[in-house]
This record gives C-alpha cells, sequence and structure tokens, in this order.
C-alpha cells in the first residue's frame, strides 16, 4: 500500500478493514482518477478514460459507483456460487425453517455515524439515488434515512409485520416468524428481542462475519427493509427487484409531520 499521502487508504475503518482482511485481500497500491467521474452516457467521459487508462496497461474495467439507473438490469446476471447458497440455505434451514421471515440491514457503525453528518450538504450520498432519484426528484435524503433511530426501526418493523399478517388473512404458513439482522456494527439482537416478545418473532443474525452470506440471506427473505443511503442494501434491493421481492426502506418515504427527520441526534 502507498504511503498515507498518495493513498486511498482502502482498508482503513470499519467495515473497510475487516471486510477485505476476512478474505486476505491486500492493495498494493492505489490510483486517483480525478477530474474524471463515472457519468459516461451524457459526456465523453468514456473516452478519456479510455485515453488515461489504456487496456494495454490497464486490463480491469473501471466500476460504477453509485451504480448508474441505466446499470441496474445488469443485477440479472449475477449469481451466488453454490457453496455460498448452500451455506445461506443451510442456515435458513436451520434457524428459520418455518414459517416467513424478514431481512434488514442496519448500518449503525462509527464511520457510518460520521458519514450521515454530511447528508445536509450531500443529499446524493453513497447510494441515496436508490430511494431520492438521481436528481433528487423524488425528494431529499435525511438524516432519519441515513442513521434511523432505535425507535424508528422498531416501530417500522412492527407495521411492515402486521401489514404482511393483515395481507395474508394470518394464515400460520405465511406470517412472520422470524426476523434476520445483518449489520456492520450493532445488530440489535436484544432491543429487536424484546420489542417482537409478545408477537411470537424470533431475532437472527449470521452466527460469523460474512458480509456475503448476509447479502444472500437478504436476498432470500420475504421482506427485506434496507438503508437508502448503503450501497450494500442497494445490492439486496437491486436483486430483490430482478426477483420481484418486495423490499422498503428505513424512514422512507419521510413520515408525514415528523418534524424530526432533518434535525441532527445532538438537537434531538
Amino acid at each position: 500500500m502507498m504511503g498515507s499521502g498518495s493513498s486511498c487508504n482502502a482498508k482503513d475503518g470499519n467495515p473497510f478493514g475487516p471486510f477485505w482482511d476476512t478474505f486476505n485481500v491486500d492493495f498494493v497500491g492505489s490510483e486517483f482518477y480525478g477530474p474524471l467521474h463515472y457519468d459516461v452516457y451524457h459526456h465523453n467521459m468514456a473516452q478519456q478514460w479510455k485515453e488515461k487508462y489504456p487496456a494495454s496497461k490497464w486490463p480491469e474495467p473501471q466500476p460504477v459507483f453509485p451504480v448508474q439507473l441505466e446499470n441496474r438490469k445488469l443485477q440479472k446476471y449475477l449469481e451466488w456460487t453454490e457453496k455460498m447458497e448452500k451455506e445461506a440455505d443451510d442456515f435458513i434451514e436451520k434457524y428459520m425453517p418455518k414459517g416467513s421471515f424478514i431481512g434488514i440491514h442496519l448500518r449503525n457503525g462509527i464511520d457510518w455515524v460520521r458519514a450521515c453528518e454530511h447528508i445536509p450538504e450531500s443529499p446524493n450520498l453513497f447510494a441515496a439515488a436508490q430511494c431520492v432519484g438521481y436528481q433528487n426528484e423524488k425528494g431529499k435524503a435525511t438524516l432519519d434515512m441515513c442513521l434511523p433511530s432505535k425507535e424508528t426501526i422498531i416501530r417500522q418493523l412492527k407495521r411492515v409485520i402486521k401489514t404482511i399478517h393483515n395481507s395474508v388473512n394470518n394464515n400460520n404458513d405465511r406470517t412472520i416468524k422470524f426476523v434476520y439482522v445483518a449489520s456492520d456494527s450493532n445488530h440489535m439482537i436484544d432491543d429487536l428481542s424484546r420489542a417482537l416478545k409478545r408477537m411470537n418473532i424470533l431475532v437472527f443474525k449470521y452466527n460469523q462475519s460474512n458480509p456475503h452470506i448476509d447479502l444472500e440471506i437478504l436476498g432470500k427473505s420475504n421482506h427485506f427493509i434496507g438503508n437508502c443511503i448503503s450501497s450494500f442494501s442497494a445490492f439486496v434491493k437491486r436483486e430483490r427487484d430482478i426477483k420481484g421481492f418486495p423490499s422498503s426502506f428505513w424512514a422512507f418515504p419521510p413520515e408525514k409531520g415528523n418534524k424530526f427527520s432533518n434535525l441532527s441526534r445532538d438537537e434531538l
């Protein structure tokens, strides 16, 4: 890895460091591509990329982040390996074998807390476009969308569960029996278990740190609740859209009359 003065520090912080370490991946260097950018549909940017990074020296294609609207359909070509498919199915069969389950993504590590502070001046932060649109045509991102409170999470989770139960007329085979949690930090297992105890719903997380298995299990859930700003949630949402599975997001659309949605945690 290059020195900090000329490197993107790809493994700094959580989940970046732990994520790459899980798969024994290290970096020997980094390249700053600015002032180039990724909008290759409305400019001659594709040609500029080819000129600066010719295939003879840079054979790997440059990834687009966040995923552009025109490229979302490419998700259908991504498939899980048989090994990972089996791991996810084995977990579901062992811990959530009877009844439907909701998959939720809680992005709440300290690096995310700091990133969410930039929401007011960066309404299109990370994957926010999946909710608010690429030009903010569906509104603006809020702090509660980026970092939903415990109260928001529990209230919305209960509402989704009740809506599903009503839609299936409380058919025991189709009612929600479990909640699966993926998180980079706090899975809130105890808080969620207490909140859902009277509904006889059990809460689980994967028994080791494996974001790929998290992604796969979330993709298999009967309903998914994700984070508008998170590209991790965006991957799950794209996969579920291709399969026609239902999804929703924390605090989106914003609740009417919620005057606190744009305030910081300190102001609350």
